[in-house]
């Protein structure tokens, strides 16, 4: 959760000297140059052709999808109001770990999962005036394939180990990447300064891959539901980082929202399955 917690600061950061596009494309190729060396030096046999499938949809969800949708989210949103909205997303990821592997988590489970969900809710709506705007909804979008990446990803993480699962994720998505990367560079500009530098190169090795692969680890472990709740977490550590990397302003219910759903976390992970 720390690593996750510092991708949209970084990502913000990014933004001072890159263009979106450049931004996702690049952490992509960065990203895919340490998975793919990883899997090269050691040797890593390919696949079985029964994974494949799986490692596409975590490619789609945690590879492209997610980077690209909150990147645009963030030109016009807040990182505070962005992490709280992908508050939703341990719920969002445990509806889709149910339906894919036929996990059936308690009904307290659900019922502390519903209510951190309701609070973000919440405050997105009384943040947003009562209707969503465009950011919202890329968020929105992001969370749905992102959910499914972190499910796919969840299960294949039973049958290798995490760091193979977005190892070959982030290879499978090179001949898209590399191409686009090297477009987007050329047609949006781009400006070499500390933040920019630091922020790709956080969301490409921290966020992108080593991020990943503990997170990965740890569902293997404890179940996907399990595991998804503790992502709750992960919009009050943002939220510290917002303020102090950043020097934004939180709105008051932005704070009450991340301790609501804090003790959601509790709930969750003393809940039976």
């Amino acid at each position: 959760m720390v690593a996750f917690s510092l991708t949209f600061p970084a990502t913000a950061w990014g933004l001072e000297g890159f263009g979106p596009w450049s931004l996702v494309a690049v952490r992509s190729v960065l990203a895919a140059v340490i998975g793919g060396g990883c899997l090269l030096a050691l040797r890593v046999p390919l696949p079985d052709r029964r994974h494949w499938a799986g490692l596409a949809v975590v490619a789609a969800g945690v590879v492209l999808g997610f980077p690209m949708l909150t990147t645009l989210a963030l030109q016009t949103s807040t990182t505070a109001h962005a992490a709280v909205v992908v508050g939703l997303l341990p719920l969002t990821t445990a509806l889709f770990s149910s339906l894919r592997t036929g996990s059936r988590p308690s009904r307290t489970f659900w019922v502390a999962a519903l209510a951190g969900a309701a609070a973000v809710v919440a405050f997105t709506v009384q943040q947003s005036g009562g209707a969503l705007t465009s950011a919202d909804l890329y968020l929105f979008g992001a969370l749905l394939i992102c959910a499914a990446g972190y499910t796919e990803g969840g299960r294949l993480a039973g049958a290798m180990p995490g760091w193979q699962v977005i190892g070959w994720a982030l290879v499978l998505c090179l001949p898209l990447t590399v191409p686009v990367a090297a477009v987007a560079l050329t047609t949006e500009p781009v400006e070499l300064t500390a933040h920019s530098v630091t922020g790709l190169l956080w969301v490409a090795a921290g966020s992108q891959f080593l991020g990943l692969i503990v997170w990965y680890r740890g569902m293997a472990s404890i179940g996907i539901p399990k595991a998804s709740q503790l992502q709750l977490a992960q919009p009050l550590l943002t939220l510290f980082w917002s303020v102090f990397l950043l020097g934004e302003h939180l709105p008051w219910a932005a704070p009450v929202t991340a301790m609501a759903v804090l003790v959601c976390i509790a709930v969750t992970q003393r809940a039976r399955g």
